[in-house]
């Protein structure tokens, strides 16, 4: 990435300029830099998380979001469904100019307030994993208080906020990961316990200690897919939002339909998975794990610290 300025144009009906105080770095934006994300049209402004100030409106009828701190909503176009995202739906970030910026214009309608509790960074942190963690875990999840969950690969933002919300509404949560440091983070974050799926049988282990979960939150797939089939509850659903591993080298057809287990995919989240997410975290409120915070000028070190894959929690721009 290279720090230059750019002509935002000028300002269209319905859209509103935002002075941006913080952006956050997601994995959409560390693979565009490597060329693995499909529509890459250059040069193009990334980020799909901010937060910041109204500056400007360019529609009169518009005026209450003058000088309102504000989060924007990154999912644009998603349409009428709630089951799914139109044909129509991007992500703010590409093909839009993103977030890391000191300015940007956004539509009025994907604006939100900035909950009052966060932090401009933690508010930052929020958009893009705080809607994908909520319709994976509440939308799709179906998550009820007193279940067992079971949050894989914990460290990462969607991750550690699948794990807040769901120890907020009063679930039993396990986590997994290959870092004994990142299970003893998400302990004191309140999963009951962890365990390191680099480890043989591990799944063995968690129906031992922990049972087997009702729902399982999971972005690898890959050849750990199994585990998670192996360890599933009868009746359980298994909500992925991601395959960052691939996809599963086989799937056991006949555990899914003897043990009547649900799969089921997760993208994003549409406009009300986005104000119930902003109701669950002002309700409880919760905080993003903030990892460390970076200046705009210092986008390439963050984007480093995302590729060595040691952050707990997300990665920020202050600006």
């Amino acid at each position: 990435m290279e720090l230059q300025d750019y002509d935002l144009g000028e300002l269209k009906p319905g859209y509103a300029k935002v002075a941006l105080k913080a952006a956050a770095l997601n994995h959409r934006d560390y693979w565009i830099t490597q060329g693995l994300y499909p529509g890459i049209e250059l040069p193009k402004v990334l980020g799909s998380d901010g937060a910041g100030v109204v500056q400007q409106v360019g529609d009169a009828k518009d005026d209450n979001w003058l000088d309102q701190e504000v989060i924007i909503n990154p999912g644009w176009d998603w349409g009428t469904s709630e089951a799914a995202q139109s044909p129509q739906f991007t992500i703010l970030g590409m093909p839009h100019n993103g977030t890391f910026t000191t300015h940007i214009h956004a539509p009025v309608e994907m604006l939100r307030a900035k909950p009052k509790h966060l932090s401009w960074e933690e508010a930052a942190a929020l958009p893009l994993a705080g809607v994908t963690a909520f319709r994976a875990t509440m939308s799709q999840g179906q998550l009820r208080p007193g279940e067992k969950v079971l949050v894989s690969g914990i460290g990462g933002g969607v991750a550690t906020l699948a794990l807040q919300f769901a120890v907020a509404i009063g679930a039993e949560v396990a986590v997994t990961s290959s870092s004994e440091a990142k299970i003893a983070k998400a302990k004191e974050m309140g999963a009951t316990c962890g365990f390191n799926y680099k480890e043989e049988g591990w799944q063995k282990q968690a129906a031992e200690k922990f049972g087997r979960p009702n729902l399982i939150i999971d972005s690898a797939a890959g050849k750990g897919y199994a585990n998670l089939i192996d360890l599933a509850a009868p009746g359980c659903r298994i909500v992925n939002y991601g395959a960052t591993t691939g996809p599963p080298e086989s799937v056991d057809m006949f555990k899914v339909f003897w043990n009547q287990l649900k799969l089921i995919g997760s993208t994003m989240g549409s406009p009300a998975d986005f104000r119930g997410m902003l109701e669950l975290v002002e309700k409880h409120e919760i905080r993003p794990i903030v990892d460390q915070v970076f200046s705009l000028a210092q986008g390439n070190e963050a984007l480093a610290r995302m590729e060595q894959g040691e952050q707990f929690g997300k990665i920020v721009l202050r600006i």
